[in-house]
């Protein structure tokens, strides 16, 4: 597969073109950034976590019949991708209060929800990413009711088959992003892209509470390299 033009670069990865017009790579990058980029930096080799643990997740998702737009792992920092449209909502599923939701009500962290909550944000660092309704992403062509439930319902899948995967390893799953977007090459059919990192993910180790995601970078917690190589050897092991 040849790798040819740049198609975009983001804050964690960078997408380049193909020799297939249906197909881009994904290369995963060690910068690392929080609170919308107003805090930036440098994980050692987080690129190659990040696309080791998302190939593996991507496949074990997949394989529990939701598909996504991961086709296989090319390299130690880049994955063969379907091209998608991306749509600009965020879809953010919470089994544990922590967090903007915990800042946003008012309760400590750590309170176990009697069911999962989906968030909806707009996807935008400039507005902070802000929180949005069905209604809202319908209005201004975000996504469709239609595209909204389907979304919903493949996050509460996800949720279903990594709480399983990640509670088999100690970690309770606490929460996560989740992106969609428009394949053109399937008819129009969204698939579950971007990632499923300790970038965008919230993992506790159980009984401990030890924060073992991207919030070791946020608050300064130390140990951030070893926590990302450690969620690999778990995820992969």
């Amino acid at each position: 597969m040849e790798r040819r033009n740049q198609i975009y670069e983001g804050k964690a990865k960078i997408l380049y073109e193909t020799d297939d017009p249906a197909l881009a790579i994904q290369h995963f990058k060690d910068d690392a950034s929080a609170f919308n980029a107003k805090k930036l930096g440098n994980i050692v080799d987080k690129g190659v976590f990040n696309n080791s643990i998302s190939s593996k997740l991507f496949e074990e998702v997949a394989a529990n019949g939701v598909p996504t737009h991961f086709v296989k792992k090319l390299s130690d920092r880049e994955m063969l991708v379907k091209k998608l449209d991306m749509l600009k909502v965020e879809v953010v599923v919470r089994n544990i209060v922590a967090g903007s939701l915990a800042r946003r009500l008012g309760i400590d962290e750590g309170k176990h929800l009697p069911h999962p909550i989906i968030d909806l944000h707009y996807k935008d660092d400039s507005l902070d990413d802000p929180l949005i309704n069905d209604d809202t992403a319908d209005a201004f062509g975000y996504a469709t009711y239609d595209e909204l439930k389907h979304m919903r319902e493949s996050a509460l899948k996800v949720n279903e088959i990594l709480t399983k995967f990640f509670g088999a390893r100690n970690i309770d799953l606490v929460d996560f992003k989740l992106e969609f977007g428009r394949c053109a090459d399937e008819g129009g059919k969204l698939l579950l892209g971007d990632e499923i990192t300790p970038d965008g993910c919230r993992f506790w180790e159980k009984g401990t509470g030890r924060k073992m995601d991207k919030d070791r970078f946020r608050r300064d917690l130390g140990n951030v390299e070893e926590t990302y190589a450690e969620v690999d050897r778990l995820v992969t092991s």
